[in-house]
């Protein structure tokens, strides 16, 4: 059997590639791989700052993990997360999504919403577990509306609420001093809607109407997901100092957009770009950022895909409904996705 693979058209809004580019509405973007890789690898272009608030606050999560830190902080936050994760082991991880995901199809009837019941509240539970919360069940729930409000600039409502997950959060987390604590908060807050956004591109994309399997490894098909349709678009940064980017001068204080979504499809790095290949050599994907910011955690993002994927593709298949993504200005996430259980 030969497999056929999907047309994963870009996203709405997705840019072509080519030089750096200004516009007074929005600073500039970043469309080339090797513009982004070199803005993400260049002390150059920094993190924008983040104000801090009181001690439990959302505020306060924000300033303290390693995500939003300053240069001088950075390292030793991102060393917490380092620690932590390094505790997990990602094959038990996947194990331990596959076995969740089983559970909640085992009792689903005949369908299941791959958003609502799986793609965040299973990884979630898995790594909250894993990292030494009590009762991960709650501690998800807990996340999911701390993500909700993570980044700045949101409604004080989402705040609000928040800041109660916060505190929730800090109730349920294994003893520790405060900075820890907020860094294994900020891993459970990046796993949400980043991991969710993958496993439900790859149920739309990779889940076929009839339920046909396919020999492919969930490992290829995930890092072509990733490239074709990522959950995280695109990452901020600002620059520190005046810097020549791809044939431009930027100046010193400019905000800059870092498009992850043309990049994984520029064709001086991929061959025929808009082709799903799994199993592509070579590397060069940007979606997990790259340099001293690049994501901790990719290994155990993927294993908790991978483990949610591999149960709905050995029992599942896709719905003709059209699908539907929240609005955010940087990620992708499926709004819903109803599968059908064989």
């Amino acid at each position: 059997m030969t497999d056929t693979w999907p047309v994963v058209a870009p996203a709405p809004g997705t840019p072509t590639c080519g030089p750096p580019s200004f516009a007074s509405e929005r600073g500039w973007w970043v469309t080339r791989h090797a513009d982004v890789l070199a803005a993400l690898t260049d002390p150059a272009f920094q993190v924008p700052s983040v104000d801090s608030g009181p001690p439990g606050t959302l505020a306060w999560l924000r300033a303290t993990v390693s995500r939003f830190s300053p240069p001088e902080r950075h390292a030793e936050r991102r060393a917490v997360a380092a620690v932590a994760l390094a505790t997990v082991d990602p094959d038990e991880l996947r194990d331990d999504a596959a076995q969740l995901t089983g559970a909640v199809l085992d009792r689903a009837g005949d369908r299941v919403d791959v958003m609502r019941d799986l793609a965040r509240p299973v990884p979630l539970r898995a790594l909250a577990d894993r990292l030494g919360f009590a009762d991960p069940a709650a501690a998800g729930t807990a996340v999911a509306v701390v993500a909700a409000a993570y980044h700045p600039g949101v409604d004080p409502a989402l705040t609000a609420r928040a800041d109660h997950a916060v505190a929730a959060l800090l109730a349920l987390a294994p003893p520790a001093l405060p900075e820890v604590l907020a860094n294994l908060i900020g891993l459970l807050v990046q796993t949400c809607d980043a991991t969710a956004g993958l496993i439900g591109a790859a149920a739309h994309h990779l889940l076929p109407p009839g339920g046909a399997p396919t020999a492919a490894r969930t490992a290829d098909l995930l890092a072509e997901v990733l490239r074709l349709d990522p959950p995280v678009r695109a990452t901020r940064r600002v620059t520190v100092v005046g810097v020549r980017l791809g044939g431009r001068d930027l100046p010193e204080g400019s905000p800059v957009l870092l498009r992850f979504d043309a990049a994984n499809r520029d064709p001086l790095v991929f061959p025929e770009p808009a082709a799903f290949r799994p199993g592509r050599p070579g590397a060069g994907l940007l979606t997990f950022g790259a340099g001293e910011r690049g994501c901790p955690g990719d290994r155990h993002a993927l294993a908790l895909a991978t483990g949610v994927f591999d149960a709905l593709r050995g029992r599942c298949r896709r719905g003709p409904n059209p699908l539907r993504h929240e609005p955010h200005p940087t990620l992708r996430v499926p709004t819903s996705l109803e599968v059908s259980i064989r």
